[in-house]
C-alpha cells in the first residue's frame, strides 16, 4: 500500500471510530458542542457547575434553567452588576445561554 493511500485510509477509519465513538456514549454533536460550551463555566463555577461549598461562587448544577437564562441576559445586557459575567456573558446568544442553562439545570 503506497503511503498516501495508508494515510487516506488511517482518516478514515479515525473518523468513523470518533463519531461511533461519541454516538456510543450517546452524545450527539450538538450535546457535545453544549458541553464544550458549559465547561467554560468551570473556572469559576466548577466542574459541571458543581461549585466548591463554602466558597462564594454560585453553584450552578440543579439551578432551575428559566433562573439560569434571565441571570445571563441580565448580565448580558447590563442589567445586573457583576465583575466579569457581564463581560462573558455577551459572548452567547440567546440559544446558546438557553442550551448552557438546559445542561445545568439538568445536573444535581
Amino acid at each position: 500500500m503506497h503511503f498516501q493511500s495508508y494515510l487516506r485510509v488511517r482518516a478514515a477509519l479515525g473518523a468513523v471510530l470518533l463519531v461511533t465513538g461519541s454516538a456510543a456514549f450517546g452524545q450527539s454533536s450538538a450535546m457535545l458542542h453544549t458541553r464544550a460550551l458549559a465547561a467554560t463555566c468551570a473556572n469559576c463555577h466548577g466542574t459541571d457547575g458543581r461549585a466548591v461549598p463554602g466558597e462564594a461562587m454560585v453553584r450552578l448544577a440543579g439551578l432551575p434553567k428559566d433562573q439560569i437564562v434571565t441571570r445571563m441576559q441580565e448580565f448580558r445586557d447590563g442589567k445586573r452588576p457583576a465583575t466579569v459575567m457581564h463581560q462573558i456573558s455577551k459572548g452567547y446568544t440567546n440559544e446558546q445561554i438557553e442550551s448552557i442553562a438546559a445542561y445545568f439545570a439538568a445536573r444535581k
